[in-house]
């Protein structure tokens, strides 16, 4: 069933009687297993909704042996905060962006390169396909469990505060933040603009105190941050498709019995299913919301970007940095890209 306003809104006012948001009241029968689920977005993102549906799912589904704690909005702390407590088990579940992720597992960047998928039905088949596991594999060797379905966070598009980006040489000298990725860094170096890497939740005070002029991310997420209020031009890029890959501490997850396993991951995969209908649909309103809230859109040929992309060798480096044979994954799901 698609997302609704009204459904996000009647999600949200049932919270507290399900009670496993952090810092909201629980149930008084105590659960066999609590386990904490952090990540860095609103409640009102469809992410939320979901998880907060696996999460009560989960519960019913294990007769309360089971519960799923959400702290969202970095109540735990930044990307990089989450992800080493995820790692060291303060955190049992976290979502992290595949750039957030890439930062410790460098191959799990490669959904990132820049202009490599066409439409959703590039990614699906290449992220629930072969370089997806193969991507899993290598998150399980820095002791991660990833779930199988990843998440959407949609195409990335770019923002502006001082000047529409029309080409490839609009981003000339553009000061833009950007994850803490060495793949955003290199792209939009490559680009010719000036990335600056800072945490998700610096972005709107950075943006509002001009330390950048812009930034770039998913239009639900410019939606839901407000970030219209700071910046004036959207371009619709679609320069990155990026993903949530949702994770857990492998050794508390595996400490689970077998059928609570079963349970946890039937339910947190049939729901990132769910969220990517959910980020479809959304896509296709939101625009529409943020042009009544002010901002101005172009839609620029990707043209210009991939060829000054490749005559700048941007491919050709990242096809050595990611190897032959997790590039020629991406390329058996896309296409030739160098």
């Amino acid at each position: 069933m698609p997302l609704t306003r009204r459904r996000a809104l009647q999600a949200l006012s049932a919270l507290p009687a399900a009670g496993l948001i952090g810092g909201l009241s629980r149930p008084a029968r105590a659960a066999e297993f609590s386990l904490k689920y952090g990540n860095n977005l609103p409640l009102t993102h469809p992410l939320n909704i979901r998880a907060q549906e696996a999460a009560d799912r989960i519960a019913k589904e294990s007769n309360g042996r089971v519960e799923i704690v959400i702290f969202p909005n970095n109540q735990l702390g930044g990307d990089t905060d989450m992800l080493a407590q995820v790692r060291s088990g303060a955190l049992n579940f976290f979502t992290p962006s595949a750039l957030v992720v890439a930062t410790l597992v460098p191959v799990a960047a490669i959904n990132a390169v820049g202009f490599a998928f066409a439409d959703y039905d590039q990614v699906w088949k290449a992220m629930d396909g072969a370089l997806g596991a193969h991507v899993r594999a290598a998150m399980a060797k820095v002791g991660l469990h990833t779930f199988e379905k990843m998440w959407d966070n949609g195409f990335r598009q770019i923002t502006s505060g001082a000047k529409a980006i029309e080409s490839a040489k609009d981003m000339d000298g553009l000061k833009i933040r950007v994850p803490v990725s060495p793949l955003s860094i290199s792209m939009f170096k490559a680009l010719s603009s000036s990335p600056t890497s800072l945490q998700f939740s610096e972005v709107y005070s950075s943006l509002q105190t001009r330390i950048v002029d812009a930034q770039e991310n998913p239009l639900p997420i410019i939606q839901v941050a407000k970030l219209y209020e700071v910046q004036k031009y959207c371009a619709i890029s679609n320069h990155i498709w990026d993903g949530f890959w949702f994770i857990a501490n492998a050794r508390a997850f595996n400490a689970l019995p077998a059928d609570l396993r079963t349970i946890v991951s039937n339910a947190i995969n049939d729901a990132g299913l769910k969220q990517r209908e959910d980020i479809k649909a959304f896509n296709a309103t939101v625009q529409a919301d943020l042009q009544s809230k002010g901002m101005t859109f172009t839609k620029p040929a990707p043209d210009s970007f991939r060829a000054k992309l490749r005559d700048s060798g941007f491919y050709g480096e990242w096809k050595g940095r990611f190897g032959d044979e997790t590039w020629a994954l991406l390329e058996g799901a896309v296409g030739k890209l160098a």
